[in-house]
């Protein structure tokens, strides 16, 4: 039996230092609750500008909107700098094992990532969002197959798929590949039906689902543009973070309208039960039909070779 816990928070938007500092706490409380495992949401740390508009339109970009773009870039996180070793030391000290959502900085990229912390072995895993959605292309990079592996942790195994990703029938089919105990599923969609999708999910693939999201109101943009704000209306992303079991049963949450923490444990005799009758990847699968390939090739833009050499 392992215990796990689901945070739903409200980050601080172009604040970095103090959304890390936040959730640095919250790791703490979930350490208290006797959780070995925590996740956070889709861009907890560096933020979802939900409704922002970067002063973009087809063909059209305005310097307002870079100027915007480049606030939230500052805000974004390199794997290499002190964010990360905040959150690995608290990981540590508290003897949890984190995933946690966040803009990741590459280059001059940025990236929607979820990073894995070892409270033993610190970053041991990054997932960078295979398909931005909408608007979402204009800021955020696509990331690449090499970082779609599943890791291990005190709780199980565990692997990351991040918002609308989860609407990928292919990408899930390679998730359960790797014989998930956890399915995390960090998110900023707060809409009712998600509830259904996560449902589904954990039924499909006979794994406990944790879905984190976001809680945001209309006064935490306090210093983001309002004007571009003005079609979100006063809750902008409302939460509903939830915990499933393989038969699909609701085991924590959901929680709408207020930040919180999920606990729930997770008995693996649950899962081991449920392939009873399902497998996607083994007795429900046809092979002989039906096939996945999977590239985790990374995809550099820039390969070096020297006349001669491999």
């Amino acid at each position: 039996m392992s215990r796990v816990a689901v945070v739903q928070a409200t980050p601080f938007l172009f604040d970095t230092p103090k959304t890390v500092s936040k959730a640095v706490d919250l790791i703490s409380e979930c350490a208290r609750g006797n959780a070995e495992f925590t996740l956070f949401p889709e861009a907890f740390i560096g933020g979802y500008p939900k409704g922002m508009q970067f002063g973009a339109a087809l063909g059209l970009r305005t310097e307002e909107g870079r100027d915007v773009f480049a606030r939230y870039a500052r805000n974004a996180v390199d794997l290499n700098g002190p964010e990360m070793q905040l959150l690995c030391e608290a990981s540590t000290e508290n003897n949890v094992f984190v995933m946690m959502g966040l803009i990741e900085k590459m280059g001059n990229t940025l990236y929607c990532s979820v990073v894995s912390i070892s409270p033993d072995k610190g970053l041991v895993g990054v997932h960078r969002k295979l398909m931005p959605t909408a608007l979402e292309r204009l800021v955020w990079g696509f990331g690449d197959g090499s970082t779609m592996e599943a890791v291990d942790s005190p709780a199980g195994r565990a692997g990351a798929v991040i918002c609308w990703e989860n609407y990928m029938p292919m990408l899930r089919q390679y998730m359960y590949s790797q014989d998930l105990d956890l399915y995390c599923a960090p998110t900023v969609d707060d809409r009712p039906n998600w509830q259904a999708t996560m449902t589904h999910i954990a039924m499909e693939g006979r794994v406990f689902v944790l879905s984190a999201c976001q809680y945001l109101t209309r006064e935490d943009f306090e210093d983001a543009d309002r004007d571009s704000l003005r079609y979100v209306g006063e809750t902008p992303i409302r939460g509903g973070s939830v915990i499933i079991d393989p038969l699909g049963r609701t085991i924590a949450g959901p929680v709408y309208d207020e930040e919180c923490v999920l606990f729930a444990d997770i008995d693996s005799n649950i899962k081991a039960g449920s392939h009873l009758d399902f497998d996607a990847v083994g007795n429900y699968s046809r092979p002989d039909i039906f096939t996945l390939q999977v590239d985790r090739t990374p995809r550099r833009p820039v390969v070096i070779r020297t006349l001669g050499q491999d």
